[in-house]
């Protein structure tokens, strides 16, 4: 018995993710049409590494960035998400009278990534913090390898290298957390009086939210309801824990270490990286996967309208009926001998038509010999091959509560 399995997909999600991926892929896809128009896609030449450096407040993000660029032999200073900000460009926006929201953060940031300093790698500190911002980081990794399988033929190849993505999120609960924070605040305060008194040497900046334990713990507790959630989101495509940040400054650095290691032993070697290049990502598939949809189904229409009439009223008369049944569970078997879904482009019809609708489709196709006849001299069985086909539909179970 030998089969043959064919499948599309469609992936449900809840409306408020889905809404915040599309604005993330305005968002990004503005950016980077604004960048290309610019500098011309050959100039995209972002770091070899990026280094994303996120924690609770008080975790130690700079006390810890020197010792992680060293570790990872990077020489540039560390960007700071909340100076750039600050900087030219972003007041630049607000005195148009314009707002910084993702769309402005995600442009200045990109922007930033290109400037030739941060060819070998760069370590962005406070970013992401939102799940808008990662699902941009997402797609300027996708964006990444595109531009090294593009590229590398060419003499321009040597500058699109393996991108490599390294996550460190500094972890400490909430009590340390406010404690760290109060703790600096003191230190900072004590700090710039004696500046004061004396006229030597360099304020340092006095944060609001470390002179006032109420305001430490709401900074803590935003982290915790927006900014761990969107790192937390990071799991769906790099693999990371959080490093545990609660003792003292050399056990920490150990963790670190020891998540450095972790994550640099998934990474592939960069030989077999450019074996696998050709390959296409399951995301930019995915990107693109809805308009190719659209399109079959017309052509299907205009093309071959007499077979699609044909597949459309064997679902409705033969499938349906059975797929309604089993409404409750969310999934339904149909077996079939049609003679119709024998034409290969019938049966990749009866698949678009279920994934445009929602539906998870597979079809194996069983081949089974089937005794037709006996050679009464020879004793040789003649068989028929009979085909089954074996379909399964995947669709969102009804919520109705049982018992």
């Amino acid at each position: 018995m030998a089969s043959t399995s064919h499948s599309a997909t469609s992936h449900p999600a809840k409306a408020h993710k889905d809404l915040e991926i599309k604005d993330a892929h305005l968002i990004f896809n503005a950016v980077w049409e604004e960048l290309e128009g610019e500098l011309g896609r050959d100039k995209l030449r972002f770091p070899k590494e990026i280094i994303l450096l996120g924690g609770a407040p008080g975790a130690g993000k700079g006390t810890n960035t020197p010792f992680i660029m060293k570790a990872r032999d990077l020489t540039c200073k560390p960007i700071v998400v909340s100076s750039l900000l600050t900087g030219p460009e972003a007041r630049r926006i607000k005195d148009s009278g314009g707002m910084v929201g993702d769309r402005e953060v995600v442009g200045i940031l990109l922007r930033k990534l290109l400037e030739r300093q941060y060819i070998n790698g760069a370590v962005l500190d406070g970013f992401p913090r939102t799940r808008v911002q990662v699902e941009c980081l997402k797609m300027l990794f996708t964006r990444m390898h595109q531009l090294r399988r593009e590229y590398f033929h060419t003499p321009l190849g040597i500058h699109f290298r393996q991108p490599i993505y390294h996550i460190m999120v500094l972890f400490v609960d909430e009590k340390e957390s406010i404690g760290r924070q109060l703790k600096r605040g003191r230190e900072v305060h004590e700090h710039n009086e004696e500046i004061r008194r004396g006229g030597i040497g360099t304020l340092l900046e006095e944060r609001v939210t470390d002179l006032s334990e109420e305001a430490a713990r709401n900074r803590y507790r935003v982290f915790k309801e927006q900014t761990f959630d969107a790192l937390q989101s990071l799991r769906e495509m790099f693999h990371y824990h959080f490093v545990n940040a609660q003792g003292p400054v050399e056990e920490v650095q150990k963790n670190i270490l020891d998540e450095l290691k972790y994550q640099s032993s998934l990474e592939l070697d960069p030989r077999t990286f450019d074996r696998l290049r050709k390959l296409p990502l399951a995301s930019e598939i995915v990107v693109h996967a809805r308009q190719e949809l659209v399109r079959r189904l017309d052509a299907y229409e205009v093309e071959q309208t007499d077979l699609f009439k044909k597949v459309i009223a064997l679902i409705d008369a033969k499938i349906v009926p059975i797929i309604i049944r089993h409404a409750l569970s969310g999934m339904a078997q149909v077996n079939s001998e049609d003679a119709l879904l024998e034409d290969p482009v019938a049966l990749a019809m009866l698949i678009d038509i279920f994934s445009e609708r929602g539906y998870h489709a597979v079809v194996d196709i069983q081949r089974q010999e089937i005794p037709a006849s006996v050679d009464l001299k020879t004793g040789k069985i003649q068989c028929r091959v009979k085909k089954v086909y074996r379909m399964q539909f995947h669709f969102a179970a009804s919520e109705i509560r049982r018992g």
